[in-house]
């Protein structure tokens, strides 16, 4: 069965109303969906860049039929209204008419997501609020909520050009190696660890499964 990978990634987005006045362009997302899709490449694999990274692809119930999915963009972090810690997709339309671009934790939940594993290759993407009697709330929960079997995360601010090298190597090790999805990670973090460039646990330590471990 061929893995079909949907990622969506942006390069860079212009801003929009209600994101910071300044989104970074995040050069390395290109040359992390490259190599990702390159491991196991196939037809069926859909990439989808820039204007076609959008909310209604996400809303259309084509998620449904992919095995892993990939978001490589900005995640934004709400600790006060946690229902709203998103990613950010295209601000703009394919005619350059602005749109909301802003996949929030309440927008996920509403979602048929029956993900075998769900990247949310941006910063601080595992964080939420706690709240009494329900426990940690943010895009994790979403997407568990959603269907995901496992949601891989970060845990703060992290490197755009040291993720797209961990990605890669976790892909490789996954869909090449056919390791299980935590030990991919896992190995792959370790082989980031020995290298000089990427020893800091800084590049590769943010990351960490949720959901199912086998």
């Amino acid at each position: 069965q061929p893995p079909r990978v949907l990622l969506a990634h942006l390069a860079g987005t212009p801003a929009a109303k209600g994101a910071p006045t300044f989104i970074p362009r995040l050069p390395f997302t290109r040359q992390e969906a490259d190599r990702i899709l390159g491991v196991k490449p196939d037809a069926t694999n859909l990439r989808a860049l820039d204007f076609t990274a959008s909310k209604a692809l996400v809303a259309s119930g084509r998620l449904a039929t992919y095995r892993y999915v990939h978001f490589a963009t900005h995640g934004y972090l709400d600790t006060e209204r946690p229902g709203f810690s998103s990613l950010v997709l295209s601000t703009l339309d394919e005619k350059g008419q602005p749109q909301d671009g802003f996949l929030r934790a309440n927008d996920i939940y509403n979602l048929n997501l029956p993900a075998e594993v769900v990247v949310l290759s941006a910063c601080q993407s595992g964080l939420g609020k706690e709240i009494k009697g329900e426990g940690l709330v943010g895009l994790t929960r979403g997407f568990m909520y959603a269907g995901a079997a496992r949601v891989v995360v970060s845990l703060w601010s992290v490197s755009d050009e040291g993720t797209s090298e961990l990605m890669s190597k976790f892909y490789k090790k996954m869909l090449e190696e056919q390791q299980r999805p935590a030990a991919a990670l896992r190995a792959a973090q370790i082989e980031m660890s020995r290298d000089v460039r990427w020893r800091s646990p800084y590049y590769w330590a943010a990351f960490t499964l949720q959901g199912e471990w086998r």
